[in-house]
């Protein structure tokens, strides 16, 4: 009889744990999230315009051998970036 409570236990003890354990991991995660969305409002990406680039005499990219639907894509990623991750 002693073996069934010492099972009982030990298998109370592992459930406690584990609970213990993922919580923890869940509220850090929660915790991480909301800390890194706070610093990215208090400190957003500076934004550097074209304009800015070119008088600072960056190089301009050669245009020759690009491919009309790879300059379409290259715009359609740059629209889609600008709208959707501020």
């Amino acid at each position: 009889m002693q073996d069934l409570q010492l099972m009982k236990e030990g298998l109370t003890l592992m459930g406690l744990g584990m609970g213990f354990v993922s919580v923890f991991l869940t509220l850090l995660v929660i915790i991480t999230t909301l800390m890194s969305r706070a610093i990215e409002c208090s400190f957003p990406k500076p934004v550097v315009s074209a304009v800015t680039a070119r008088c600072r005499g960056a190089p301009q990219p050669s245009l020759q051998g690009v491919n009309e639907d790879m300059v379409a894509v290259n715009a359609a990623v740059h629209r889609y970036r600008r709208r959707h991750l501020r």
